[in-house]
């Protein structure tokens, strides 16, 4: 029993890990090549209407008009929220209005603003700072352009005061950025981790007669994983790639639905077996092509260089991996120790199984029909 808590207690971590929703970004870019400061930020409208209320006849569509009437009240927050030095002079900041553009997730708000900072200064210091009282998952991706070229970063509650060194960006800090970003995606999503955990839970049992039956050594239990894991991380790595670099774009409404119809066909699949043990491999190639297009969706909407673009892909990606491969580790040995329990085989396997797939059931049909049930 205490180990069966201590397995209960796994799931539950990576759950809270989650946090229950999408994490939130906002995408900044400043521009300091030319003799003054410009620039623009991404906001999402459904974060904005949470802090400050835009929303005003409670519909759940935000008009145009609502927009415009709240104008200053937007300015004013944003900017409150972002503070820029150029040597020891604070940048003022001045904005005339904002659009809205469409991301992959969803309307935006886009500011341009400007500044009158140094035309040539050495060095600049961001304060950012939206959004984190009210969400700790919130992160500020930015990409900063300058005569020394590109440079990149990721704001958080711990990193949101950062220094630039505009004529020496440094690659490898900016490259470890997005590791730690990677794996915080990964942790930040619930439903590639239910996808991830759905194709895992049978590895350590084997179909015979009918039934699931306890493998007979780790060692097998961890080939099953290792296949798994191997063909879903291919799979996204292709599909991340294609994305990012905007080789091929899929409508996210697309995505995302299609990401939670996979997570109810991985569990059904563990209660009433269609696709054959050795073959579940296939199905984690298969969704994992789809899933590389939501985790995508982070580094397409920076719109980076394409050399910053490449080295950002690759750390991002080797980030999902890390993130993948530490579910793994907590995993599989308190699976493989419980496979033999009747708590493993009739609750964790077939009720699991069934929770998850009425969650991502809800999930889908929330994507599909653009309503909101879930608080995940």
């Amino acid at each position: 029993m205490k180990r069966a808590l201590m397995f209960l207690a796994s799931i539950a971590l990576c759950s809270s890990l989650a946090l229950a929703h999408k994490p939130s970004d906002s995408y900044l870019n400043i521009n300091l090549k030319n003799p003054s400061l410009t620039g623009r930020w991404d906001v999402a409208l459904r974060d904005l209407d949470y802090a400050i209320g835009l929303d005003d006849n409670d519909d759940g569509a935000i008009t145009w008009r609502e927009l415009k009437t709240h104008r200053v009240a937007v300015q004013s927050y944003l900017l409150s929220k972002l503070e820029l030095r150029s040597e020891n002079q604070i940048c003022k900041l001045k904005s005339s209005g904002y659009l809205v553009d469409n991301h992959t997730d969803g309307a935006y708000v886009v500011m341009p603003f400007s500044s009158d900072c140094s035309s040539s200064p050495s060095t600049l210091k961001v304060n950012y700072n939206l959004f984190f009282e009210l969400d700790p998952q919130h992160r500020g991706l930015l990409n900063l352009e300058t005569v020394g070229g590109t440079q990149t970063a990721i704001f958080s509650p711990e990193n949101h005061d950062l220094r630039f060194q505009l004529h020496e960006p440094n690659a490898i800090s900016q490259f470890l950025e997005f590791v730690k970003e990677g794996v915080f995606h990964i942790w930040g999503g619930i439903d590639h981790i239910l996808f991830l955990l759905a194709l895992l839970l049978p590895s350590v049992l084997r179909r015979e007669n009918g039934r699931w039956m306890p493998v007979g050594n780790f060692r097998n239990a961890l080939a099953s994983v290792v296949k798994i894991v191997t063909a879903f991380t291919l799979a996204h790595s292709i599909t991340l790639s294609l994305a990012a670099l905007q080789v091929i774009s899929l409508p996210s409404k697309l995505v995302e639905s299609t990401i939670a119809a996979s997570v109810v066909l991985a569990a059904l699949n563990n209660v009433f077996p269609v696709v054959q043990e050795r073959r579940r491999w296939l199905v984690a190639f298969g969704f994992g092509l789809i899933h590389g297009f939501g985790f995508a969706s982070v580094l397409s909407d920076l719109e980076l260089t394409r050399a910053t673009l490449l080295r950002s892909l690759v750390g991002f990606n080797v980030g999902v991996e890390l993130g993948q491969l530490s579910i793994v580790t907590l995993f599989l040995p308190l699976a493989f120790s419980l496979r033999g329990s009747s708590f493993y085989n009739r609750f964790t396997l077939a009720i699991g199984s069934l929770a998850v797939a009425a969650i991502a059931g809800i999930w889908m049909a929330e994507r599909i029909f653009d309503f909101k049930v879930l608080p995940i």
